[in-house]
């Protein structure tokens, strides 16, 4: 199963459409998740049009996108594996234990706001940001997420630069 993952495409000022690498990502993907500050609705459904979408609410989204089916956090099984999702993880310091207490049964937590990709293992969880492709911030590039998973195991997670 290939689950890609975008977080922070702050549309309309960064993702006036989808950026043509972030495109080629999506093509053939299974799942697409969307770890907040979509900041416009539509951006879900453009996104919708490769894969099916679950996103989660970010500081910056409003009503639209909470109407679209955003909650503030998720937990879904996702091939077997059991993911969850929020934007905002809090201070690096110890946020591998803060979201096992969080999400007691989850194997991936997956989320964004910080733009600063991120692949961790610790506390009995893995973590995961996908930076953003649109907003790079301090980083050499804009990034997204792609996830291959299989009877229920990561089998991989890859940072992918898309600019």
């Amino acid at each position: 199963m290939k689950v890609v993952v975008l977080s922070d495409t702050h549309a309309p000022r960064r993702w006036r459409s989808c950026p043509p690498r972030v495109a080629g990502q999506l093509r053939g993907a299974d799942l697409i998740l969307h770890a907040g500050d979509v900041c416009e609705a539509w951006v879900l459904d453009e996104l919708a049009a490769y894969a099916p979408v679950r996103a989660v609410l970010g500081n910056n989204d409003g009503p639209d996108v909470a109407a679209w089916g955003a909650p503030p956090d998720l937990e879904i099984d996702v091939g077997g594996l059991r993911v969850a999702m929020i934007h905002d993880s809090g201070p690096a310091a110890r946020r591998t234990a803060r979201m096992r207490r969080r999400f007691p049964s989850a194997d991936l937590v997956v989320f964004g706001h910080s733009h600063m990709p991120l692949d961790q293992s610790g506390d009995g969880v893995r973590i995961f940001n996908p930076g953003s492709p649109t907003d790079r911030r301090r980083q050499p590039n804009g990034t997204i997420g792609i996830l291959s998973i299989e009877n229920g195991i990561l089998i991989k997670a890859s940072i992918v630069p898309v600019t």
